[in-house]
């Protein structure tokens, strides 16, 4: 087997399924009697991502496998492609997301904590719609608070591996102009696990706790909340209905 072939397939693989595949996933594509191992998988796929380069498209490895799409830096020229209004989060949403992104797992009355007012549920709701946080476990304290985590599809959204590939928090705050004390022990991203545990405020009361004397987040509009129609725009480089 050519190695221009299973440079080929995997490429074939990778426009046609719009989403990120997993070493296991492209081995698989090739028949039991010549299917080629990881190291010539993995090299395919450097070839892929050699030929991309200085291209409008590039391969990404996210934390769900790998996947062809449009560079970053040309995002707004393709995003013309679509002339309805782009998704566009509140900054409350983002907030709230960068806490339980750089403090988890983290409990919804200690997000209010550092925030200083009330989540409005309809954030929680949202980014856990999105798929993008999920609950991980309980505080073992009175209540027992749900623990907030980031998921592996909020890593694919973002184009990144793992939690340590986050942007450090000082460029967060240049970028968005988000002045959030978290108290972290450096600016650098925290993996998930004990070492984000730790970094964990002490609890400061029951989950929901604060919210009568908090100020509470501004009335929020759904568009800022989630994207129109429920999905999201990740510009990945693959044919949007093989059909037609």
């Amino acid at each position: 087997m050519s190695e221009s072939y299973v440079r080929n397939v995997i490429e074939a693989a990778l426009l046609a399924a719009g989403t990120p595949l997993p070493m296991a996933e492209l081995t698989r594509l090739f028949e039991d009697s010549a299917r080629p191992g990881a190291q010539q998988v993995r090299a395919a796929l450097a070839a892929l991502a050699a030929e991309y380069s200085g291209r409008g498209i590039e391969l990404k490895e996210t934390a769900s496998g790998f996947r062809i799409q449009v560079r970053r830096e040309l995002a707004a020229e393709i995003s013309r492609l679509w002339p309805e209004r782009a998704a566009r989060y509140s900054r409350a949403l983002l907030e709230t997301l960068a806490l339980i992104a750089y403090r988890q797992p983290i409990t919804r009355a200690e997000i209010e904590a550092v925030r200083g007012v009330a989540v409005n549920p309809n954030i929680i709701r949202t980014v856990i719609e999105r798929n993008w946080v999920r609950v991980v476990g309980h505080r073992d304290v009175p209540g027992h608070p749900e623990l907030l985590g980031t998921t592996r599809e909020f890593l694919d959204y973002f184009g990144v591996k793992s939690l340590d590939e986050l942007p450090p928090l000082a460029e967060i705050k240049a970028m968005g102009d988000i002045n959030l004390q978290l108290g972290l022990a450096g600016e650098g991203a925290l993996a998930a696990g004990e070492d984000a545990a730790a970094a964990a405020p002490e609890p400061a009361a029951q989950s929901g706790a604060g919210t009568d004397t908090a100020e509470t987040d501004e009335s929020l509009e759904d568009d800022e909340l989630s994207a129109e129609g429920g999905g999201s725009r990740e510009l990945v480089a693959g044919p949007r209905d093989l059909d037609g």
